[in-house]
């Protein structure tokens, strides 16, 4: 299939990577796994036993009026550990590389009937001013956009990163969870080529 640049010229492209059908399941399992393993996963409570002290009664068994009490450390004490203490892990999904290859394709395929992929010869710029962003995404309607380049121009980084939504990225970065929440995709024809001999 064909795809036209900002400036009317027309490149091929991949049908196996730009004209896949969207499967639902496998995008929404990548992208669940894909947040899954940003998790930190670090949160720690103590257990009755790591709680401090609580080596001895605090008081005797009987004849205090107080209910009888063996540990300090009781997790039906406000100062005692946790009855079901949270402890470090990880809440990685493993994702193989052919399923993820698979939503990457699909959701490409979807920005592209969806006309949110729009493709650019260079994404390049002189100087690294927001002013000249802007007159190169006027028109565009971008909202939460990402510019994706073969390799990042330091200019368009630094010209993009003080406008609000839009987010410049070169294909080693690219990912599925920030494909589908983009408003609008601004690709380069060396990051298509890129994209194609990855996932074709």
């Amino acid at each position: 299939m064909e795809l036209a640049t900002n400036s009317g010229s027309k490149i091929s492209v991949s049908d196996k990577v730009f004209d896949r059908e969207f499967s639902e399941p496998l995008v929404h399992q990548v992208v669940t796994a894909y947040l899954a393993g940003a998790r930190a996963g670090t949160k720690a409570q103590k257990t009755r036993s790591e709680v401090a002290g609580g080596g001895r009664k605090p008081w005797r068994q009987k004849g205090t009026g107080q209910a009888r009490a063996g540990t300090r450390s009781s997790p039906i004490w406000r100062t005692g550990g946790r009855t079901f203490a949270a402890k470090p892990r990880s809440f990685k999904q493993k994702v193989n590389r052919k399923m993820y290859q698979g939503a990457m394709r699909a959701i490409l395929s979807e920005l592209l009937r969806q006309e949110r992929l729009i493709v650019v010869d260079e994404l390049k710029l002189d100087a690294p001013k927001t002013k000249s962003m802007h007159d190169l995404l006027s028109g565009w309607n971008m909202g939460h956009g990402i510019l994706v380049s073969d390799e990042l121009d330091n200019n368009v980084y630094l010209a993009s990163r003080n406008i609000p939504g839009l987010h410049a990225m070169d294909v080693a970065a690219l990912d599925p969870v920030s494909l589908v929440h983009a408003d609008k995709v601004v690709m380069s024809v060396s990051a298509i080529s890129k994209i194609e001999e990855w996932l074709a």
